[in-house]
């Protein structure tokens, strides 16, 4: 049976006071005791296993055993996958968002970056409620990296950056694309554009080429727009594998 499963962002070696939320879910949630065992993460790849000390539901005392590096929960390295970037543009609907938040992060995407183009029709972003989101889906698919959220940026500031790997931007429009799954090479950092339920505009896309971007498909059929991110996500992160 999997030991409970927790993050806690700073963690202190050998003995580390829990968060109170944490200790709070741990001895009056789960009514755990001294001398049971967890595990926890600092969602940057490390993971600890610990035996509590100290069962105060305020601030419970763990001492830290054993500890890997690089690994999931399940013992498969991720630092081996390569980069896996999402720019998706925030929707109309922001549950919509938050949901490819989630199936995002549980698939393994490296970096979430909100985006604001000409046909984003909202820009409402609750950075701490998101990135609680991607919390809970690391801890729900027993990762130890933490999908890393950005604050929403510009479209043009975006394409304007450097970025050391394979630059995709997706969209509906008719003209020369290449399938993502055949653009892609192994093991290489990627990024990906999906644009807003109105797509991107002709002028974003022509910018985003000139600036090295490649266009491509994501399939025969029209996505909505977090369909979309999900299938670049998926996709991605299979041939990172």
């Amino acid at each position: 049976m999997s030991l409970p499963y927790f993050y806690e962002q700073h963690i202190q070696i050998p003995v580390h006071i829990l968060s109170e939320e944490t200790s709070k879910h741990c001895i009056q949630v789960m009514r755990m005791k001294r001398g049971e065992q967890l595990q926890i993460t600092n969602g940057k790849g490390e993971l600890f296993t610990a035996t509590i000390i100290n069962a105060d539901k305020k601030r419970c005392q763990v001492n830290l055993e054993d500890a890997f590096s690089g690994k999931s929960i399940t013992g498969d390295l991720q630092t081996t996958r390569a980069k896996i970037s999402i720019a998706m543009s925030l929707l109309k609907n922001p549950s919509r968002f938050e949901w490819f938040l989630e199936k995002a992060a549980e698939i393994g995407v490296s970096e979430i970056i909100p985006l604001v183009s000409e046909h984003t029709e909202k820009e409402n972003f609750r950075f701490e409620r998101m990135n609680n989101i991607l919390i809970s889906a690391m801890l729900q698919s027993r990762q130890t990296r933490l999908c890393d959220l950005h604050q929403p940026e510009k479209f043009n500031q975006l394409i304007s950056q450097p970025y050391d790997g394979l630059k995709f931007i997706a969209h509906c429009a008719d003209g020369k694309k290449q399938s993502l799954v055949e653009a892609v090479h192994k093991k290489d950092h990627t990024l990906v554009l999906i644009g807003p339920e109105g797509d991107f505009s002709a002028t974003e896309v022509e910018a985003a080429i000139e600036r090295n971007f490649v266009a491509v498909s994501l399939g025969n059929t029209r996505l909505r727009s977090e369909t979309a991110g999900i299938v670049a996500s998926a996709l991605l992160c299979g041939i990172s594998l």
